[in-house]
């Protein structure tokens, strides 16, 4: 059941998913304009609309349901894993490691998408686990600057060696070339059912751990002192983190500052109580991916740009603004 207190502004943000969904349905480059898209969304059987509509821009926007909700619950759990309200898939090293992971796995012909989202998935945890082993290690955990440079140091060199492997293998680059900044564009409903098992195991395994994980916010002495164990909590958090922001990756690229945002927002409207801005990160997480996913359409069509360049674009501000906050919001 929702708290009371965030009742209004879940139902809010659901609203304006559904308005999103609806301009992600209609609005589009190419021939079928708003006008046409409407007239199949009311049963016309206008073949070339449906084709559009049906065929091409659903399944992107289911797509892109999935990759928001994935990404923006996954940077609440790592903020929270972190105690760090920076964290960010693609800032600590999440992503990169994924992305990398599945450049890696295309270079030598793995062409199935079930194991290009496994290998994008152990990519991903390892990328965590390195940035979150050193911090730890280093003793930059407790410094929320000074982790999210250590992440974006080891992100940008991932990335670099990302680079270097497309620039050695063509036929890779020219595979992934607009996948790697990210991208809805061309996604299919077997992309998204190639991903969903692994995603339903993560929700799940997030269900049943949600309220002992919220005790991580009270830090390891509070949160042993009721009873937990935080270390495996951490462990599992990382763990879930893993398998969403892999899956989201393999199928839609790395879609940086999704994960920072979403839960920046969550906390605004709902208050630091870890499963209310869990639940509100459901539906801003698609949210946000959706509105950049429609703006990447209409910005310079009949081109598109990917969408991790507007979510950059977004995100950019809302880091810039914590970082020079008089004091850092706390988890």
């Amino acid at each position: 059941m929702l708290a009371s207190d965030i009742r209004r502004p879940m139902w809010a943000a659901v609203a304006l998913l559904l308005g999103v969904i609806l301009l992600s349905l209609i609005v589009g480059a190419g021939d079928v304009g708003v006008l046409r898209s409407l007239s199949v969304l009311t049963g016309s059987q206008d073949a070339d609309g449906r084709f559009m509509v049906w065929e091409l821009r659903l399944p992107r926007t289911l797509v892109g349901i999935v990759v928001g909700a994935a990404l923006g619950v996954s940077g609440a759990l790592l903020q929270v894993v972190s105690r760090n309200p920076l964290a960010e898939p693609g800032l600590l090293g999440v992503s990169a490691g994924s992305a990398l992971a599945v450049a890696i796995a295309l270079s030598l012909g793995v062409s199935m998408l079930e194991l290009r989202i496994g290998v994008a998935q152990l990519g991903a945890l390892l990328g965590c686990l390195c940035v979150l082993g050193v911090a730890r290690v280093r003793g930059l955990g407790s410094d929320p600057v000074r982790l999210v440079l250590a992440g974006a140091a080891f992100s940008t060199l991932l990335s670099a060696v990302t680079s270097l492997l497309l620039m050695m293998d063509r036929r890779t680059a020219d595979e992934i070339r607009f996948w790697v900044v990210g991208s809805l564009s061309g996604r299919r409903l077997d992309d998204l059912a190639a991903v969903l098992p692994s995603l339903c195991i993560a929700a799940l395994v997030l269900l049943m751990l949600v309220r002992p994980m919220a005790s991580l916010t009270l830090g390891e002495r509070a949160s042993a002192g009721l009873g937990h164990h935080p270390g495996r909590l951490r462990l599992l958090a990382i763990l879930i983190v893993a398998l969403l922001v892999g899956g989201a990756t393999a199928v839609a690229g790395p879609i940086v500052f999704v994960g920072l945002v979403v839960p920046f927002v969550a906390r605004a409207l709902g208050g630091p109580e870890l499963r209310r801005t869990l639940w509100l990160c459901l539906p801003l997480g698609p949210l946000l991916v959706l509105s950049a996913d429609v703006l990447s359409r209409v910005l310079v069509a009949p081109s598109e740009l990917p969408i991790g360049v507007l979510t950059a674009i977004c995100g950019a501000p809302v880091l810039i603004a914590v970082v020079r906050a008089r004091r850092l919001p706390t988890l």
